[in-house]
């Protein structure tokens, strides 16, 4: 008498859910621990009585006012390494691209441009206005780069997506120092912006960009069975019964959302969202449901941390999160690109 598989399989199954559950509570109080890190240390040394202080703002010092300013820093820290993850996991699993990130494919590069034209020709200097011009210049840029991957044969494919992303990537990037450089007022205000940071969170902003980041985290979540389907080929994916250019437009829409409005009040920060996915599929494996979700906490936990590599080995200065996140994704984007030229031969 031979068992039925699914009896075979069920134990199985309950083993790698409670292994991804365990994960996810060891993220969450890693991601925790992040966040009282980064309310402790900084530029500036403060005492246990100080982050009291600056938690209730019962005392007035300057040590309680540092506190005080960690706080919304490291909120804002959490929601944008959280979006860009899950926008970075989303755009891989739609266009099946392992190199896949908003900054390589030139989504940031969109945003970024779309409001440097809104501070350069239309005045725009307000958060919400960054982030309805950065959401739409994210969106031209991700419609652009996969129009031009998909030309020629084979459609759209991974290396067509990286070296059209790529492209166009330099070319916003040209674009920007060409409306820039006559202009020395809008680039003081860029400058800053540009090199990508959490320095300047308000609670204002954080509420502000709160709506936007969850819209798109509830879209991305809601495609993540769509995205596993894709992940078996459009033809087998159709063939399951699932619409796969639907599928494709909403999680993507999500991605685009998500990067627009983390990119609006933090700059075009880089590499987690290429980063992170890597990360977390060996942790919990390639099922979009988990992915996703864990995703979200290794990258506000990853930018956390980031943070405040950059307070604390510039003392007095910072080094902008930015810039660490370059130093750190660079030698993984390498390692990429040499695992999976390994593959192909």
């Amino acid at each position: 008498m031979t068992t039925a598989p699914a009896a075979v399989n069920a134990p199985l199954r309950r083993d790698s859910r409670r292994r991804r559950v365990v994960w996810l509570v060891i993220l969450a109080l890693l991601v925790l621990v992040a966040a009282i890190v980064s309310v402790t240390f900084g530029t500036r040394a403060v005492s246990f009585d100080d982050i009291i202080a600056g938690l209730t703002g019962s005392i007035e010092s300057t040590s309680a006012a540092a506190v005080s300013k960690r706080v919304p820093r490291t909120v804002l820290a959490l929601v944008v390494g959280a979006a860009l993850a899950v926008s970075g996991a989303v755009m891989q699993g739609v266009t099946r691209n392992p190199l896949a990130d908003p900054q390589i494919l030139g989504i940031n590069g969109g945003a970024s441009l779309a409001v440097v034209i809104g501070l350069a020709f239309f005045g725009v200097s307000s958060a919400f206005g960054y982030i309805w011009l950065a959401m739409l210049g994210a969106a031209i840029a991700a419609v652009f780069v996969y129009t031009i991957g998909s030309l020629g044969r084979g459609g759209a494919s991974p290396l067509k997506l990286a070296l059209a992303g790529a492209a166009t990537a330099v070319a916003f990037s040209s674009l920007i120092s060409a409306i820039l450089l006559p202009r020395i007022d809008v680039m003081s205000v860029f400058r800053f912006w540009q090199i990508g940071g959490v320095g300047g969170a308000t609670v204002e902003k954080i509420l502000l960009v709160v709506p936007f980041l969850a819209v798109g985290m509830v879209i991305c979540l809601a495609a993540s069975a769509a995205l596993n389907s894709l992940a078996l080929g459009d033809e087998l994916a159709a063939g399951l019964g699932e619409r796969v250019r639907t599928a494709r437009l909403v999680a993507a829409l999500g991605a685009v959302i998500l990067c627009g409005a983390a990119t609006a009040v933090a700059g075009p920060i880089g590499f987690v969202g290429l980063i992170v996915p890597h990360i977390c599929r060996l942790l919990v494996g390639p099922d979009h449901r988990w992915l996703l979700p864990v995703s979200a906490l290794v990258g506000g936990g990853l930018l956390i941390v980031a943070d405040v590599v950059g307070r604390v080995i510039a003392r007095p200065q910072e080094v902008e999160v930015g810039i660490v996140t370059a130093l750190i994704g660079a030698p993984f984007f390498i390692a990429i690109v040499r695992r999976q030229k390994m593959r192909a031969l």
